[in-house]
């Protein structure tokens, strides 16, 4: 029997179902999964803690360049899907946190800090034994992935997702404003000048409008055992 890719890597716009699918196809496999934008958030916490001006470019950089950041799999069963360190300090849920939310897609964009983090998943991913979810890992991260799948949605599908899984939640929420600010972080991940978001040639691209996650899941797992 062939053994499953050892490198997954799973991309695609933001609520595009790529955690989920991800999470659960690395727990299937005993492998580590790996969300890319833990990497981000952290270091947008660690900005905030140290009162870093998140809109000075070369300052944000130059803290993600001289921070070590370490992602493992969940020591706990608290809920969280990985483990975060910075300096061996845990922040898996401090990253997580509504000022982390409001300022990390400024910081994603930087290219700067998209160069040192890509190193430092570099590092992790050639590991193996991991499904890494991002928004560049087949095109740019990691290129030499056994297997890159890119799942998409319509914004509206997103959105709409989205929206019933912060009602289910027993939150509040606008679908319209959920829509505009999906549409423009799928701007600003699209026209980025570094590693801007799209597929990479060889990615098996799953569209999954009308599609269960279930549905979803199933796809990847054939992929997955070839």
């Amino acid at each position: 029997m062939t053994p499953p890719p050892s490198i997954i890597a799973i991309d695609g716009p933001a609520a595009s179902g790529k955690s989920t699918i991800g999470k659960r196809l690395a727990d299937s496999l005993g492998y580590l999964f790996f969300d890319t934008g833990v990497m981000y958030r952290a270091v947008t916490w660690l900005a905030l803690q140290q009162r870093i001006n998140i809109h000075d470019e070369g300052a944000v950089t130059r803290l993600t360049e001289e921070t070590h950041i370490e992602v493992a799999p969940a020591s706990q069963s608290d809920g969280r899907a990985c483990d975060v360190h910075i300096e061996g300090r845990d922040i898996t849920w401090e990253v997580r946190a509504p000022q982390v939310e409001a300022q990390v897609s400024v910081v994603s964009a930087y290219a700067g800090v998209r160069s040192a983090l890509s190193q430092q998943q570099r590092r992790i991913g050639q590991r193996g034994k991991v499904v890494m979810v991002g928004r560049d890992i087949g095109t740019v991260v990691l290129p030499e992935a056994d297997l890159k799948i890119y799942l998409d949605a319509s914004a509206e599908e997103r959105s709409r997702r989205r929206y019933e899984e912060i009602l289910a939640r027993g939150g509040e929420a606008d679908y319209e404003e959920i829509l505009a600010k999906v549409r423009e972080r799928d701007r600003i991940d699209s026209t980025r000048a570094v590693a801007p978001l799209r597929p990479a040639e060889d990615a098996i691209l799953i569209h999954s409008d009308g599609m269960r996650a279930e549905d979803v899941f199933q796809q990847v797992l054939i992929l997955c055992n070839g």
